[in-house]
């Protein structure tokens, strides 16, 4: 199979997913409900006043309000501007409850694909403010490249192949994994997973957002 260039990120794509998924049954409220609680979560984990997040994210003081009270159910560009702001991914804004324990699976529901499915992220943990960090597991197939746009400065991404072989590209350096092999790498700066072997590969991505 020649090799194909996916140019989407999947965890733009999950989180539109799992926003859109949620409001299929025509449970907007219940959504925007949670929306807002999630919003002032981070502002109350992060001590910041409404005044502060709008300075932060562009989005006026009486919009977050709304946002936080359940009143406005915002679009995907003004939780954007928010996540963006507040250096959070928008993963954030749909996660679980809290439990004493997860047990994650691979959930045909939730996968994320490309068009032509050569690509397949299954996202099993979500981020959340305390532990900073979101975790997937993806599926390449035979000469897949999958690029990816920069995080926000200080993102770090460790990849543990669990079989192929998976080629990376951080910021024009190349590293070429072997069966088994992890990496650690700074994912502040445009970087690639292609799979340059002629058989599918799989993969853990673990992604650690920065505190601040």
């Amino acid at each position: 199979m020649g090799c194909q260039a996916l140019s989407f990120c999947p965890l733009i794509c999950y989180n539109i997913f799992c926003l859109i998924k949620h409001t299929k049954g025509g449970i907007v409220e219940q959504v925007s409900l949670k929306i807002g609680e999630r919003l002032k979560e981070i502002r109350n984990t992060r001590q910041l006043t409404l005044d502060d997040v709008a300075e932060l994210t562009g989005v006026s003081k009486p919009m977050l309000g709304q946002i936080e009270r359940g009143q406005s159910s915002p679009t995907i560009n003004i939780l954007w501007k928010i996540s963006t702001g507040l250096k959070i991914p928008l993963s954030f804004f749909c996660k679980q409850e809290e439990a004493e324990y997860m047990v994650a699976g691979l959930d045909g529901e939730n996968v994320i694909t490309e068009e032509n499915g050569g690509m397949r992220a299954y996202p099993l943990f979500p981020f959340d403010p305390v532990r900073n960090v979101e975790v997937f597991y993806i599926e390449f197939d035979a000469g897949v490249r999958h690029e990816s746009l920069p995080h926000v400065a200080g993102v770090e991404e460790y990849v543990f192949l669990v079989q192929g072989t998976l080629k990376m590209v951080m910021g024009g350096k190349e590293v070429l994994l072997e069966e088994k092999q992890s990496i650690r790498f700074r994912a502040d700066v445009s970087h690639a997973y292609h799979n340059v072997s002629d058989k599918a590969c799989t993969a853990y991505n673990v992604i650690f957002y920065p505190n601040n």
